[in-house]
């Protein structure tokens, strides 16, 4: 398949460092390289999902939630005004 493919600058000196090295050309660089990503990019896992469990929340005895300000000051501590 013919395609025009836009190298980075630092890609392309790899990639020619690598045709170098093997002694092949550079159609044959590109596809073993992304030959080999490929394969390790396929292997990955999927990052797993992120799953909320949702809590029963009870009101502990005079803890008044309309009070907002009263609520922050147990979070944080008296500083908090």
């Amino acid at each position: 398949m013919r395609t025009t493919l836009t190298l980075e600058s630092d890609v392309a000196a790899r990639l020619k460092r690598e045709m170098k090295r093997r002694g092949v050309s550079f159609k044959e660089t590109v596809n073993a390289v992304l030959r080999r990503g490929l394969l390790e990019v396929e292997r990955e896992e999927p990052p797993s999902r992120f799953v909320v469990r949702p809590q029963a929340l009870e009101a502990r005895p005079g803890v008044d939630f309309d009070d907002v300000p009263e609520l922050l000051e147990r979070l944080d501590g008296p500083l908090f005004r």
